[in-house]
Parts: C-alpha cells; structure tokens; sequence
C-alpha cells in the first residue's frame, strides 16, 4: 500500500554516473551595424512625426525634437565607433 502524499521515487543505481561534457556554445553573430542603422532612422522617423504634429513640439513639450536630434547624434557616433571596430568584442585585449 502507497501514501497518496509521497512521490514515487526512482531506485538509485548501484554505481554513480559522471556526466558527459557539454561542448562550448560558439557565440551568435549579432549585425550592429544593421541595429545601429534601424536606431537610427527611427529616431529621424521620430522627429519628423514630432516636427510635423505640432502639439508634439510646442508648450511643456518643447524638448521633444531636442531629444530625438540627441539619439540620432549618439546613435551617429556609436555607428562610427562600430564601423571603425572598437565595438568588435573578439577584438578586446
């Protein structure tokens, strides 16, 4: 007769068993050039939208245009650092 409340457990073996090893996981290739690119023309995309809807750019909001020329220029200068291969992590010393 069996407890309902006690799981059924498996018999141990009789002799332990080592893993087997895991072989190493090869990174994936990431195309930052092409994320950098996209971030980019949606900050441009952004500041139109906001440039063309004026309540989106007059009163209190006034420094929503700012804030999209702000990530398209960094956003600029993070593409030039990829470009150049600084951004390259199989090039970290």
């Amino acid at each position: 007769m069996t407890d309902e409340t006690t799981p059924d457990v498996p018999a141990r073996p009789s002799e332990p068993t080592t893993p087997e090893p895991i072989a190493p996981i090869a990174p994936l290739p990431v195309p930052m050039l092409r994320i950098i690119e996209v971030g980019l023309a949606v900050w441009v995309v952004a500041l139109v939208v906001v440039l063309v809807v004026p309540a989106l750019h007059e009163g209190d909001r006034d420094w929503w245009p700012w804030t999209c020329v702000a990530g398209f220029v960094l956003g600029s200068i993070g593409w030039a650092y990829v470009r150049r291969g600084r951004g390259n992590a199989s090039d970290a010393a």
